[in-house]
Parts: C-alpha cells; sequence; structure tokens
C-alpha cells in the first residue's frame, strides 16, 4: 500500500480513559468531507419530496416494472411511469384518508417487493403516516408483535401472505382494522375476515373509496418519523428503528456525492433490480436513491432460483447483493469452469492472473485487460444482465477470494459497505479499483463521523499502534431512538454518538476492518474468553467450508463447531479418497469429519490461534443454514439460541464423544 493514501483526516482528538470509561481514539471523517458534509439538494425535506420532485422533473420516466406472465411464463417488463405512480399514489392516499387514518397513522406493509410495495409506502409518505415494513420472511408471531407493538391499524398485504396475516389475530385486531391485498380476495377470506373483526380490500377495490374525495397533503418537516423498521434482532424481540426523513434525504445526498467523485454519477439512465427486502434499510434506502434521480426500478418474481432470468431480461445497471447471492454466483462460476475442460480453465486462469496483477498495480478494471474482458470475461457479465456497472454487497462480511474474484470477472466495479437500520444503511463503503481495501468495508462515507471505544475486556484496544475498539458513528443519518424503548436507545445512544456493538480495527488508509461483535463473547470452564465471531471469520476462510458455527460455553473446556461443508470441494476429496455416498452419507462420514477438522485445525495454526481457541470436534451439516428454520435473521445473520436449541442433541453427542476420547469427530 502505498503511504501516501489516507481517505480519512481526524476532526477531534483521542481521550484516555477516565473514570472506568473507557478510552477513546481520535474522531475522523472521510477526505471526501473535507469542505464540510454534502448538503440535502434545496426542497428536499422528506421522502415524500424525493419522489415529488422527480415526478416533476421525470413524469414520463419509466418508474416500476414487473414482468408479464402469460400462459405461466414470464414476458417482457411492464412499466409503469413516474406520473402514473403518482396518480395512483394520490388515489391510495384518498382512500386511506377516507377510512379515517390521519397523520401520525401507523400504516403496515406485509409481503415480497413488487409495484404495490412502492406505491403504498409514497401514499404513507404523502400523507404523514408511519410506514411500518413486516419482513416477507416473518412468521405469524413475530408479526403480530409488530402490529401491536407499532400500533398499525392498516396493513397491506401480498395475496398469498392474508393467511399468515390472519394467524396474528384476534391479538392484533385490537389495533389492525383493515387489510388491503396487493391483489385480489378470495370470498371466504372476505368472510373470515369478518369473522376476526377486520375489513379486507381488493387492491382495485380500495383504490375506488377514496374516488372524489380530496385530502390536503400535511406540510412534512426533516425531523418527522417516516417510517418504524424493525430489525430482526438475532435474540429477543424486534426492535423498532425510529427513522426520520432526515436521516434518508442525508443518506441518499451522501450517496449521489460519492459516485459523483468517482464519475459513477447515478443517472435516470439507471435500471436496478429490486429483490433484496423493501422491508430492510439497505434496499429502501438504494431504491430512494434511484427514485431521486428518476432511474427504473425492476422487480424479480419473488424465487431466487429465477433471479438471474430475471437480471438477463432486466438488464440492471446497480445490482446490490447480500453475500449469499454473490457467494452463489461465485459457486456457479466455479462449478461452470470445473467441468469446462482443461483448456478452457487455462485460458481463464491466465486472463484472471494477467488481469488481477495490472489491477494490483493500480490500472481500473476498465483498464487492466479490455482483451481478457471481451474474450473471457464478458459472459460472466451477460449472465448478469450485460449493464451492471455497480455491484454493491451489503448487510454480512464478503469473502475476501469471492470479493476479488468478482472485482476481476464481472467487468463492473463492486463495492463491500457495512451500515445497520440505526444508521440508515450505509456507514462506511470501498472505493472503485483500491484493491487494497479487499477484506475491509472501507473508509467512512461522506456524512458521518467515526471513533472507536477501547473494549476492555476485550483487550481492544483504541489508542493501540493498531487501533481497534467498538465502532461508533456520529451523524444525521442516525435514527431518532427504538420505538416505546427508551431504555434500549439509552444504553446505545450516548451524547450523540451510536454504539454500533461491532468490534473495528482501522486500516493504515482508512478504511475499517470488521473483526468481531463486542456481544458474541463468552467464557469456557477455565476462565478463558472466547470472541466467537472473530474465530467464525478465521475458520470460513478454510476453502472446504461455506458457513461454520462455532459453539463453546462456560460448562466446558473446548470448542466445537457445526460447519456446512462446500458441496464441491467435499465431493471431490471424497472422490479422491475412496469415499462413495451423496453428499449427505458423505458428510456423515468419519472419513470426511476428520478430513474437513483436520482443515480447521491447520488454519488454527496458521493464524496462531490459541489453544482454546482450536475446534476440538465438527459435526457436518449437508443442509446450510436457513431462514426457514429459524437459524438465520432475513439479512443472514446467526441466530445463536436457535441454533444451539436446533443442534442440541447434536453438540451434547459431540461433546460427549470428544471427552471419551475415542473419537475427535462426531
Amino acid at each position: 500500500m502505498t503511504s501516501q493514501k489516507r481517505f480519512i483526516f481526524e476532526v477531534e482528538a483521542a481521550k484516555e480513559a477516565t473514570d472506568g470509561k473507557p478510552s477513546i481514539g481520535p474522531v475522523y471523517r472521510s477526505t471526501f468531507a473535507k469542505d464540510g458534509f454534502p448538503n440535502p439538494i434545496d426542497g428536499i425535506d422528506s421522502c415524500w419530496d424525493i419522489f415529488r420532485t422527480a415526478v416533476e422533473k421525470y413524469p414520463n420516466n419509466r418508474m416500476l416494472g414487473r414482468r408479464e406472465i402469460v400462459n405461466n411464463k414470464a414476458g417482457k417488463y411492464e412499466w409503469k411511469t413516474y406520473k402514473e405512480v403518482y396518480d395512483i399514489v394520490l388515489k391510495l392516499g384518498n382512500s386511506l384518508r377516507s377510512c379515517g387514518i390521519e397523520e401520525g397513522g401507523k400504516c403496515g406493509i406485509y409481503g415480497a417487493n413488487c409495484p404495490e410495495w412502492i406505491i403504498s409506502m409514497e401514499a404513507c409518505n404523502a400523507h404523514g403516516l408511519y410506514c411500518v415494513p413486516f419482513y416477507d420472511t416473518l412468521g405469524s408471531g413475530a408479526v403480530e408483535f409488530i402490529i401491536s407493538h407499532a400500533e398499525v391499524s392498516i396493513a397491506f398485504v401480498e395475496e398469498k401472505k392474508i393467511p399468515e396475516l390472519f394467524k396474528t389475530c384476534p391479538n392484533s385486531t385490537k389495533y389492525m382494522k383493515t387489510v388491503v391485498s396487493f391483489g385480489g380476495v378470495k370470498s371466504e377470506q372476505k368472510e373470515e375476515a369478518e369473522k376476526l373483526g377486520l375489513v379486507i380490500h381488493a387492491w382495485d377495490e380500495f383504490l375506488k373509496l377514496g374516488e372524489g374525495k380530496q385530502y390536503d397533503l400535511p406540510v412534512k418537516k426533516k425531523s418527522d418519523i417516516c417510517t418504524i423498521m424493525y430489525t430482526s434482532g438475532t435474540t429477543g424481540d424486534p426492535k423498532g428503528v425510529l427513522m426520520s426523513n432526515e436521516s434518508i434525504v442525508t443518506i441518499t445526498a451522501g450517496v449521489r456525492h460519492f459516485l459523483a467523485i468517482f464519475n459513477e454519477s447515478l443517472t435516470e439512465k439507471d435500471v436496478y433490480i429490486s429483490y433484496l427486502p423493501l422491508a430492510h434499510v439497505f434496499d429502501r434506502a438504494v431504491e430512494e436513491c434511484i427514485i431521486q434521480v428518476g432511474g427504473s426500478i425492476g422487480f424479480w418474481r419473488g424465487d431466487v432460483k429465477l433471479l438471474i432470468e430475471d437480471l438477463g431480461e432486466l438488464k440492471p445497471s446497480i445490482f446490490c447483493a447480500v453475500p449469499r447471492v454473490l457467494e452463489r454466483v461465485y459457486t456457479g462460476l466455479q462449478q461452470k469452469l470445473s467441468v469446462g475442460g482443461f483448456f478452457k480453465k487455462k485460458v481463464f486462469n491466465v486472463a484472471f492472473s494477467y488481469k488481477f496483477g495490472n489491477m494490483k498495480k493500480g490500472q481500473s478494471h476498465v483498464e487492466a485487460a479490455p482483451f481478457c474482458d471481451k474474450l473471457v470475461f464478458n459472459k460472466v457479465k451477460q449472465g448478469l444482465g450485460g449493464n451492471v456497472r455497480i455491484i454493491l454487497s451489503g448487510a454480512a462480511p464478503l469473502a475476501s477470494h469471492i470479493e476479488s474474484f468478482l472485482r476481476v470477472v464481472a467487468c463492473c466495479h463492486v463495492l463491500q459497505g457495512y451500515g445497520l437500520t440505526e444508521s440508515c444503511a450505509g456507514t462506511f463503503v470501498t472505493f472503485p479499483d483500491e484493491l487494497d481495501m479487499l477484506g475491509t468495508v472501507g473508509p467512512p462515507v461522506p456524512n458521518v463521523d467515526i471513533r472507536l471505544e477501547s473494549v476492555p475486556d476485550m483487550e481492544y484496544d483504541a489508542l493501540g499502534s493498531i487501533p481497534r475498539g467498538e465502532i461508533c458513528i456520529r451523524g444525521k443519518t442516525l435514527f431518532s431512538g427504538y420505538h416505546k424503548r427508551e431504555d434500549l436507545t439509552k444504553e446505545v445512544l450516548i451524547d450523540g454518538w451510536f454504539h454500533t456493538g461491532d468490534v473495528g480495527e482501522w486500516q493504515p488508509d482508512g478504511s475499517m476492518k470488521i473483526i468481531d461483535r463486542k456481544k458474541n463473547i463468552f467464557k469456557l470452564a477455565q476462565g478463558e474468553y472466547v470472541a466467537v465471531e472473530n474465530l467464525e471469520n478465521v475458520y470460513g476462510q478454510v476453502e472446504a467450508i461455506d458457513s461454520i458455527w462455532v459453539y463453546g460455553n462456560s460448562f466446558e473446556s473446548f470448542l466445537i463447531a457445526v460447519a456446512n461443508p462446500s458441496q464441491q470441494t467435499l465431493e471431490r476429496w471424497a472422490a479422491e479418497n475412496g469415499v462413495n455416498g451423496d453428499f449427505d452419507s458423505i458428510c456423515q462420514n468419519t472419513k470426511a469429519k476428520a478430513f474437513l477438522l483436520g482443515e480447521l485445525v491447520k488454519t488454527a495454526k496458521e493464524r496462531k490461534l490459541k489453544g482454546f481457541e482450536i475446534i476440538r470436534a465438527v459435526h457436518l451439516e449437508p443442509v446450510p443454514f436457513d431462514i426457514e428454520r429459524d437459524l438465520l435473521t432475513p439479512t443472514y445473520k446467526k441466530k445463536r439460541p436457535q441454533l444451539l436449541k436446533y443442534y442440541q442433541n447434536v453438540i451434547d453427542d459431540m461433546y460427549k464423544t470428544a471427552k471419551e476420547g475415542q473419537a475427535s469427530v462426531q
């Protein structure tokens, strides 16, 4: 790394530890904010202003599109313009008000991303209602909690989610009186709703309720809450994050400022594929940015297996992803390579090394190897539709080998970001064509201040030669508090600083590396503290592993793990070592377990882990950890209490066997 490159500057000095308070590192800001933070555009004080001004500027631009389905076959995208969407939004707003929903009312939205989702959200924005999204993947228990906690009086719902919503009754009907389907309503559902004390409308029918009525739109202020976004917490009940107009308006200004610096400004020509849940802040913030510039949003069909086909039809220019999706892309490409024959593989590897080598020397991805892009990597680009210029990964860490691979072969910028619901998504982001930032989440975005706070229990020192500590954020993108939970708000929002719970390490260039999680720390029987996320990051680099959950407790002296092996790697190993059977049976094979445990131990030693941090037993789980079994949150974070409950018998057996010394694997 060239020593002169530094993308942050100090705005406040460090503070030594005092009165039992930990030491605090200097406050840093992006060098792109040398002259102050970027100002939101004049006249844009709310989310409604973002949409309203886009309609004025780009009335005939394509805004929302979905694929036409004819004879169960998906055809072309059909589009509604900004003006057409605006007209429906006004109708919907009048219908909402005619039902007695007043400014400050709570409106739920439940279902997969679709045009009606955005239209419902904009109607809330227009009339100063709180938009309360429910995760598409949430079960009725969590939805019931949110309806009651947020006091949701009306809910918009995807047609196929109506039965799930009804399961929340009768508890939810204390507040929820009206349900509006994004599509139709069956006659038996009307009857059921009546019995439950609800009124249910089909979409088209509801739009007619406000006909001939006109309601004034209230004046919106920056400080007004526009959304209560419930976090898919890994433990306990979801927390309602209160998001103001200001936090969203601020983030859109920051994103636009950041991209303009790299000559990658968002424009009305941009096309975005909407498939990450709109109930999550990552997708919501990006879609607001697209709407602000008059770009187009095309919706997927709701099936991850068909996503690549939707990409091919839509040909988006901006593609946001969580690492799980990019891992799928990576694995698919690796499989194609492995069956492509010796010559194809050789050509690919030579082209990859040549381009990657030039990029490491500082050349942009466009200049590094245009010949290789055209002849070798173009197929990858076409696989994503052919027009993608930016891939943005967020919500969880993206493995370095996947990030570097995609930076070379996808023929576009691959950026990794970090943020939380509480910080309105983007807080750090890597730069285009800066290969030194691989494995980090990049420097701060140009509208926040960042500092690290020491965590003495975990031996993280914000004033050390390599500064490490809990990441704290200050700025206008921050949330306004947790709904009805002032106690939790006071725990994390102190003197204007939001304490994220994530442990970071400043890199010499001002990038941030996420190395741990403050709360995921437990003590083993001998009194040693284990920072489990850090270990999972280390063990996750084993090629034969897709995902790993490391477990220990204060009654045991050593660690064990449940791992999802890489099917391709394990099957290749099995073929080379005379182990027969399908993937499931290979996972149960003692030799396979011994092989994988050996790989884990080898990595632990290479990375100089302490003796108590070395895994002593591993269980191979062929079925990836998933949301369906409640083992992951919708943003693919591990739910540790649920994993423990699910694998309790496996864990008990592993400890018993390992202690008996009969075998080191279970």
